[in-house]
């Protein structure tokens, strides 16, 4: 059993680390804030805001958690939030008409996943597994759901040309869009398979190195590491295939 002090990776004793602590975070932000600013490729803005956001909802949670994990109902209140966080910012990113459907990729995407392995009995059923489970599907679900809503958006805008000339040699519009935008929607799921295919070679990701910090065995967090980029791939599918149905139906349209 490998067990390690998890006090080692970052250093918080007094009031000196914090300060510390404070300054490297928001010097980091603000360097990617003045690079982007520089390059023409952000505002500046979005980056600051970003670290200031995750700083107060990051305290926040760390308030409200121990409640949350206490109650199954306060768990599943919990996760409903985070959908429906995530389904309002790939709706914003994707300048959708209505910030209601991206819910139905991203919950369909996460949920059942996350069911799935608790079903089978791979994690343990209770919510101190089920809120940090659904909260990875939950992410990488609206990763998906953003990539693919916009590239299949912008692909149809871009290509508006092809689509009414497929339209008038006889093809039904969802053929018609889905000839445009199915290569799009591939696209969205390029970061989760390069994720999965380097795993230990170019990162260690969090579950993994979580689960040894927590005294597990190499093995152990080898194995729960494999079923969450398992997860992440099912999710990710899901919610690139509903999205793309969703924009060639003309249920998800931009602004």
């Amino acid at each position: 059993m490998l067990a390690v002090d998890s006090t080692a990776l970052i250093d918080l004793d007094g009031p000196q680390a914090y300060l510390r602590l404070v300054l490297v975070v928001f010097a980091l932000a603000a360097f990617a804030a003045a690079l982007r600013y520089r390059a023409q490729i952000g505002d500046g803005r979005s980056e600051l805001t970003a670290v200031l956001r995750a700083t107060l909802q990051l305290g926040v949670v760390g308030l409200i958690i121990a409640a949350v994990l206490e109650s199954w109902w306060l768990t599943a209140a919990f996760v409903a939030l985070m959908v429906g966080v995530a389904a309002w910012t790939s709706g914003s990113r994707m300048q959708a008409t209505s910030r209601l459907w991206p819910l139905v990729p991203i919950a369909l995407g996460a949920l059942p996943v996350t069911a799935s392995l608790l079903l089978v009995g791979l994690l343990p059923l209770a919510p101190i597994s089920v809120i940090p489970t659904a909260g990875i599907l939950v992410g990488n679900a609206m990763t998906a759901t953003t990539l693919a809503g916009r590239r299949c958006l912008e692909r149809l805008d871009e290509r508006h040309g092809q689509y009414q000339a497929a339209l008038a040699l006889g093809l039904l519009p969802r053929d018609s869009a889905l000839l445009i935008t199915r290569n799009a929607a591939r696209l969205a799921l390029v970061p989760g398979l390069d994720q999965t295919r380097t795993v230990g070679l170019v990162t260690l990701p969090g579950a993994f190195v979580g689960t040894l910090l927590g005294g597990a065995s190499p093995l152990e967090a080898a194995a729960l590491q494999l079923v969450v980029l398992a997860g992440i791939l099912a999710s990710q599918s899901i919610a690139a295939t509903v999205t793309l149905e969703l924009v060639v139906t003309a249920r998800l349209r931009r602004r």
